[in-house]
């Protein structure tokens, strides 16, 4: 879906022109409508409802580093959400039932592994790299990360092994091994993605996920190797990531060597280890719920749950996007000020069509999948509506990080984790998906207020 908008009057709203003059014959209203009285004050608005509506400011905002950044990660994780979802669409085709199952408790097993290995490195090369030696910073992140995604991929077959026994593929030597190079590679991949948004060079990171899509050709040819035919696959896809990576920092941003800085890991070591903690804490309630609605209603009712959440949450790659532009050119040194305000109005301007069209059309976008999932419409219409109160958090998270106030996220993330899963647990179990729903609802709501509180009480307002 694509929305055709200018962003021009974003521009004149945060970038008052250099010839505006506070003059009170500027206070002229033309007719009696209140919208049209409050934008015919110049000096204070600045804002030409007509001109954002052009599509001719487009071009303008492509040297712009926040919304350059922000555009790119998000077409670039949209373009990931919708390979993933024809990749299963075609595993689904080509492998059996059961192969698949096998293979999503891969994949989910390769995510944890993933989460535990960046240590909070992902953070710290964003907040870290306009200010340390840029050589220091990626090497050090790429070596430290790939170790760990080694040792946690080890520690993830062994408790598999004697987790599920029965599970043929981590019987195997060779399968095993394997898993850990795709761990490993899936690291490379991550942290090459971070080191180019933040030397603001997100459109090395829109490649870098396109050539990912290789993943979904690939399933073509492996599909002879049955569940390694799909885990394969996928690792493929971040092998040619990886490579990408690797070859694309060498040549613009600075030379990798496999070594850790110790000088940098001790600067960096507590703002790496509270967000750390603190991505463990954000990632816990999302990975959690699905087995918290399996376990409390049945499978079916977890199927809808996870496919109204997974679509309902697809509008939040847009706060999210915003965000990371507003770490990384807060960390460069950018009015963060200034750049909050850009990155909460542009998001609302693109998040609103997609949220009304989540709203009104949804159960036809359900129905695309199969009739059954139209009845988790509800769930899907309170997912929606609440993702401006998420992107009134995803924006905070980042400013929080540039002022180096991570123990204020830690405590956020942590307040998010239990409401979230205390109040899915008692409304679920009442309303059933649509109390997971609820529960998001109220959560981030109570965020909201926790945001607003901050705000005043440091004088943002």
């Amino acid at each position: 879906m694509a929305w055709a908008f200018d962003c021009s009057c974003m521009k004149a709203f945060i970038q008052p022109r250099s010839d505006t003059r506070l003059d009170t014959n500027q206070w002229r209203p033309i007719h009696k409508s209140g919208l049209q009285c409050l934008m015919a004050w110049k000096p204070v608005m600045n804002f030409n409802l007509h001109r954002y509506l052009s599509c001719k400011a487009i071009a303008g905002m492509a040297g712009d580093g926040l919304y350059r950044t922000s555009f790119f990660m998000a077409f670039a994780n949209i373009m990931s959400a919708g390979c993933g979802f024809f990749f299963w669409i075609i595993a689904a085709r080509l492998y059996a039932l059961e192969q698949v199952g096998l293979a999503t408790a891969l994949i989910s097993s390769l995510a944890l592994v993933a989460l535990f290995s960046t240590l909070g490195f992902d953070s710290s090369i964003i907040r870290f790299l306009p200010l340390e030696d840029k050589g220091k910073v990626i090497s050090t992140s790429f070596f430290v990360t790939t170790g760990a995604s080694i040792i946690f991929g080890g520690i993830c077959i062994l408790l598999m092994m004697i987790l599920t026994p029965s599970m043929p593929f981590w019987q195997d030597p060779g399968h095993s091994l394997a898993f850990i190079l795709v761990a490993a590679l899936n690291s490379i991949a991550v942290m090459g993605g971070y080191a180019f948004v933040a030397d603001r060079k997100a459109d090395h990171y829109f490649l870098q996920n396109l050539l990912q899509a290789i993943r979904i050709p690939a399933l073509v040819p492996l599909a002879f190797l049955g569940v390694f035919g799909i885990f394969g696959a996928i690792g493929l896809g971040y092998l040619t990531a990886a490579l990408y990576s690797l070859t694309k920092i060498q040549l613009s941003i600075c030379r990798i060597r496999p070594q850790a800085d110790r000088e940098f890991i001790r600067k960096s070591l507590r703002f790496s280890s509270l967000n750390y903690l603190s991505s463990l804490l954000y990632a816990a309630p999302t990975l959690m719920m699905p087995i918290l609605v399996l376990s409390l209603l049945d499978e079916a009712e977890a199927a809808k749950y996870y496919i109204a959440f997974a679509l309902g949450t697809l509008v939040l790659i847009i706060p999210s996007s915003f965000g990371t532009s507003l770490f990384v050119e807060g960390s460069h040194g950018n009015s963060l000020k200034k750049s909050a305000f850009r990155a909460g109005g542009a998001s609302l301007m693109i998040m609103l069509p997609a949220v009304l069209v989540l709203f009104f059309y949804g159960d036809q976008l359900l129905g695309l999948l199969r009739g059954e999932y139209v009845e988790g419409f509800g769930l899907l219409k309170i997912i929606a509506l609440s993702s401006f109160p998420v992107a009134c958090y995803s924006l905070f998270i980042p400013i929080q990080n540039v002022r180096m106030r991570v123990e204020s996220i830690v405590k956020l993330n942590a307040l998010r984790c239990i409401l979230l899963l205390g109040l899915s647990y008692v409304m679920v179990n009442r309303y059933g998906i649509l109390g997971a729903g609820y529960a998001w609802m109220i959560t981030y709501m109570v965020i909201v207020i926790w945001v607003g509180w901050v705000a005043l009480k440091e004088k943002w307002i």
